[in-house]
């Protein structure tokens, strides 16, 4: 199809679609660069073949995401071959990183956003930049409150409260894309957080690759319970959430702030890796199953209705059958609410590249089958447990499968990584705080009804708003 005809020549009014990839760090990035789009004048479509240009943005983090993102690419490329869309714009993780590979290997792809260059992306839509390959160093930047985001998320809102990485786990390059570990001004994520909260979000939920570590180098000190302070005394929002505490970092005086906080959600998210204090040594991570089992065991006995969410690699070098064996009587022993199991992915780029990768595939795949058999059976237990009881729940909206029926989530679901709450009877706007009594369980969604309104809904934007 004519480019010109379609979107108006190189500097004209183009239709984006966004291929958004990855993790919700990488999701933030991608509202920025769709903010940044629509208030140049430019239009933001669902449907690539719909679009004049397709922005791709990747994610890098182990070889099953590197393979989404390449396939996502190759998809926008043969769009581009035909002449079905006029330009193809790569960004994200892989983009910072492997540019000049992917250049290489994909010549359909016009251009590439770096990290660093969130706020080019309108030229490189619009055909003003071509070629550009970004500094394929780690990231350096931080971007803050005035950039402008298209919140995509509905009820909800990611707070991205520092960037980069300085945890030298084996299994990660993710320092060596987003760069070192850099936190934002308190004063510039309040900002950020009330803009979120003026257009329509009802959960704050607070990310960045090692959340708990919020602050350290901009000397504050306890900085996330100071933010987390800070943002409960100065916005309205009914749930706050932490996401991704690393356990070396972690402040246990959170627990007692979700204990006496009823806005600050019981929910702690705590990617322990593994419990073998011989796997950990081998993934450059401190703790062992013992210490895990101590801290979720303080954890529950503070903060009532604690829900816990971790998530487990098998399969990496130094695993053996015994020490997979911890892992799984850890799971057994702590019957956490959440998990997530991941099988090794070797990468040169790792630090830890020079332990290689011993465990055959079948053997990971069938341990992650295992331990997540036994855990879906933990999850359909707890869930039972609450079928009968009445929980604060978020309507998220009607439930796409099944419009007449609703969708939403109590505290102890994060969004988009745990369960639903399936609402089968009564009627509640989007965005509202209801009560809800369960009354089916399943291992990973709940089914209930609706006995009340607790907070009722705010107006809501006509459109996706962008706010910054």
């Amino acid at each position: 199809m004519d480019g010109q005809r379609r979107g108006g020549g190189i500097t004209g009014r183009k239709r984006v679609a966004m291929v958004a990839l990855g993790c919700a760090k990488n999701l933030v990035d991608g509202e920025v660069m769709l903010g940044r789009l629509t208030r140049e004048g430019h239009e933001i479509v669902a449907d690539v073949e719909a679009a004049d240009v397709v922005v791709v943005n990747t994610c890098g983090f182990i070889l099953d995401a590197k393979q989404e993102s390449i396939d996502a690419i190759l998809e926008a490329a043969a769009l581009r071959r035909e002449g079905v869309i006029e330009r193809l714009v790569v960004a994200g993780c892989m983009s910072q990183r492997y540019a000049k590979e992917l250049a290489a290997e994909i010549p359909e792809i016009d251009t590439f956003v770096g990290l660093d260059e969130l706020e080019t992306i309108g030229d490189a839509v619009s055909g003003r930049t071509s070629g550009h390959l970004p500094d394929q160093r780690g990231a350096l930047r931080l971007y803050d409150h005035t950039n402008p985001r298209l919140l995509s998320t509905g009820v909800h809102a990611f707070l991205k409260v520092a960037e980069g990485c300085d945890n030298p786990c084996a299994f990660c390059h993710i320092p060596r894309m987003r760069g070192r570990f850099r936190s934002r001004a308190l004063d510039d994520l309040v900002a950020e957080a009330r803009a979120l909260e003026l257009a329509g979000a009802r959960e704050l939920v607070l990310i960045a690759q090692d959340t708990t570590r919020y602050g350290e180098d901009i000397g504050l000190d306890r900085g996330l319970l100071r933010l987390l302070e800070v943002l409960l005394g100065s916005t309205g929002f009914p749930w706050i959430r932490v996401l991704y505490a690393y356990p070396a970092t972690l402040d246990e005086g959170l627990f007692d702030l979700m204990a006496a906080e009823p806005r600050l959600v019981p929910y702690l998210d705590i990617p322990f890796q593994h419990a073998s204090r011989t796997v950990l040594r081998a993934m450059r991570r401190g703790g062992s199953g013992r210490t895990f089992r101590a801290l979720v065991e303080r954890a529950r006995g503070r903060v009532p209705g604690l829900t816990v969410r971790t998530a487990f690699i098998v399969g990496h070098p130094g695993e053996g059958e015994a020490e997979f064996e911890e892992l799984v009587e850890l799971v057994e022993a702590v019957r956490f609410d959440h998990v997530g199991v991941f099988t090794y992915s070797w990468q040169e780029e790792n630090p830890g590249a020079g332990l290689h990768d011993p465990v055959p595939a079948e053997v990971k795949e069938e341990r992650r089958r295992i331990l997540m058999e036994r855990q879906q059976a933990i999850a359909l237990e707890i869930n039972e447990a609450l079928v009968g009881r009445r929980f604060p729940a978020l309507v998220e909206g009607p439930l796409e499968e099944m419009p007449l029926l609703l969708r939403g989530r109590l505290s102890r679901h994060a969004p988009e990584v745990d369960g639903r709450l399936l609402i089968n009877d009564g009627f509640a706007e989007t965005g509202a705080l209801v009560a809800v009594e369960i009354t089916e369980a399943h291992p990973y969604d709940l089914v209930g009804r609706i006995t009340g309104v607790l907070d009722p809904a705010p107006p809501r934007p006509a459109a996706l708003p962008v706010v910054g």
